[in-house]
């Protein structure tokens, strides 16, 4: 099974460390909002700035880093931007034990937090190109998104149990020592790594910041999936707390049943996952990129009909499912195009510009959505939200934008050769039809 085959030690070091940090930041998802309300006492406006602010200077942090990890190995970035992390977070326990802990010391440790985790993908993603071979590549990204989708499913849950147990603070300590455990699973990686060479020189250095982008809006293929990623991205993560005030505030949804509709329907994280080489195999990526891509918004006008009692709690889970599974498996084939077409000095910066304009999108797009929220009510921002995500099929790269531009060269030059052998045998419309593929394979 190709879902199943070994990608070598080295590869399993690097999963398995992922794989802490990912059900570590699980536990203590949400875990920040949850202190500034229950130990600070925080109002609305300050868990708002907490969920926003922190991100949004995060990005501007990592913005700057960009080019400076690119041309540097990547796997010490890893292993520091864990250990900063681990470093960051402990002091939020420690401030705590000795009644120190205010909203601006949470502010920076998101801020910084936000930055490392960045900064980490976009080294990990440059780090993973060089480590396996490039038809494993697929296969790699299905198991970091199971990852992903697994931990989500059983880190929330478990996390507000323990919290509910031992207090508000535990489930960061665990999260900051996930990071440490991360760090000690990469230095057991022993495959060397050469120091990356800077192909500009000097003069260069001040465009490498916009490098990122450059790449991303002049690649026809990577310039589509960038716009529709950003429009469908920010409109599902907008409708999260729109749902929640939906739920929990005009429907009367207990707490508990507002959780368990969201993380149930994450075990569909694992089956698109696991689905992912195996479709991609049959049918192709850019196939698979155009049509997983096409459904995967259609789901979410769902929300909107959301009822109270049992029948409205399995609508939330039925469309969460759906979503998820289609988000598992499209995010590991678009992650494997995004590193094949990318080269390989251009990873860091490329992948730290996705994330950046994707979390740009996200607060955008929640902001707008809850103003309409305030002007209207929940369920029509929902509904718009909704409606909106429906035209980001149109973003999808054509065709032919999905495959490299050799092979298209390569496929109409084939076609000509073709017409070429039977030309001098064929009708005066044949050979029209030669002449036409001849001057499509000039241009």
């Amino acid at each position: 099974m190709v879902a199943r085959r070994s990608l070598g030690r080295e590869f399993g070091w690097l999963w398995a460390s992922y794989a802490v940090s990912a059900y570590g930041s699980g536990l203590g998802f949400g875990a920040f909002p949850l202190i500034a309300v229950l130990v600070l006492d925080a109002g609305p406006a300050e868990v708002s700035a907490l969920a926003a602010v922190g991100p949004a200077v995060g990005a501007l942090i990592a913005l700057s880093l960009g080019p400076w990890v690119e041309f540097r190995r990547k796997r010490p970035v890893m292993i520091a931007m864990d250990l900063v992390r681990f470093a960051v977070l402990l002091t939020i326990p420690v401030a705590y034990a000795l009644g120190g802990l205010g909203v601006s010391q949470l502010l920076i440790v998101s801020a910084v937090v936000a930055a490392a985790k960045i900064v980490f993908a976009a080294a990990s993603g440059a780090y993973l190109k060089g480590l396996v071979r490039p038809d494993d590549l697929l296969v790699a990204n299905a198991r970091f998104e199971a990852a992903t989708w697994s931990s989500i499913a059983i880190g929330p849950p478990l996390g507000g149990a323990v919290i509910g147990l031992f207090g508000p603070v535990v489930t960061v300590l665990a999260d900051a020592f996930s990071h440490l455990f991360s760090a000690l699973g990469l230095t057991a990686i022993r495959s060397g790594e050469d120091r990356p060479g800077r192909t500009g020189g000097p003069g260069h250095r001040g465009g490498e910041l916009l490098d990122g982008w450059r790449h991303i809006l002049t690649h026809p293929g990577l310039r589509a999936l960038y716009a529709n990623h950003l429009l469908v991205a920010g409109l599902i993560m907008a409708t999260e707390p729109l749902l929640a005030v939906l739920m929990l505030r005009e429907l009367g949804f207990p707490p508990w049943q507002f959780g368990l509709a969201f993380a149930a329907p994450c075990v569909g994280g694992l089956i698109g996952s696991r689905l992912a080489p195996r479709v991609v195999a049959r049918y192709g990526g850019p196939r698979v990129l155009r049509v997983v891509g096409t459904l995967r918004p259609v789901w979410l006008i769902g929300l909107a009909f959301v009822q109270p009692g049992l029948a409205g709690l399995v609508t939330v889970m039925a469309v969460e499912l759906a979503i998820i599974v289609s988000m598992s498996l499209y995010n590991p084939v678009l992650a494997t195009y995004r590193l094949e077409h990318t080269p390989g000095d251009r990873v860091t910066r490329t992948l730290s510009a996705w994330s950046i304009s994707s979390s740009a999108a996200i607060a955008v797009l929640s902001a707008l959505g809850g103003l309409l929220a305030a002007a209207t009510d929940p369920r029509t921002a929902i509904t718009v939200a909704g409606l909106l995500i429906l035209a980001s099929p149109l973003l999808l790269p054509r065709p032919d934008s999905a495959r490299p531009a050799g092979v298209r060269r390569l496929a109409v030059t084939a076609g000509a050769r073709g017409v070429c052998r039977d030309a001098g045998r064929s009708s005066p419309a044949a050979r029209s039809s030669w002449l036409r593929h001849r001057r499509r394979s000039r241009r």
